[in-house]
């Protein structure tokens, strides 16, 4: 385990609209407001069309290939995040999202495309004081977070 300290800074509360791309939308807010380094929740609505990544294509292979799921229907979600940057210094959101209709969940990663139907409320908590950054590693082809 690797680990550093951060203390909170700004506080976001944002209303993503109705068609927006989550990720495009909060790394552009990111980069707008300087944000480098954040924890991110988020409730709401996904629209279909949206695309998921769900998992690995073979659990222990490598180099690691990801499956996709294009989500065939709105969703309710709930999920949570990430904001670090990359080795050049861009703001990366990382969130998984839990994403439910009737009966059934099901849960990704939001990088391919996920896009809002209506309601997303998102609230950002800058963190301060870290030089936390997100680097690839080689094994897997991760962008891996460097405390």
């Amino acid at each position: 385990m690797k680990y550093s300290k951060a203390k909170l800074g700004r506080v976001f509360i944002v209303r993503l609209e109705h068609g927006d791309i989550l990720h495009e939308k909060i790394e552009a807010l990111a980069k707008k407001e300087k944000i480098q380094r954040a924890s991110v929740i988020i409730v709401g609505g996904i629209d279909k069309t949206s695309k998921l990544v769900v998992g690995p294509e073979k659990g222990n292979a490598s180099p690691v290939i990801p499956m996709e799921l294009l989500v065939n229907n709105v969703h309710e979600i709930s999920g949570t995040g990430t904001i670090f940057p990359d080795a050049k210094g861009k703001p990366v959101l990382h969130m998984h999202i839990a994403c439910g209709r009737k009966n059934k969940t099901i849960t990704g990663c939001v990088r391919k495309g996920v896009k809002i139907w209506y309601v997303g409320e998102v609230i950002i908590l800058e963190l301060l004081g870290s030089k936390a950054f997100r680097k690839i590693d080689k094994t897997t082809g991760f962008e891996l977070l460097n405390p």
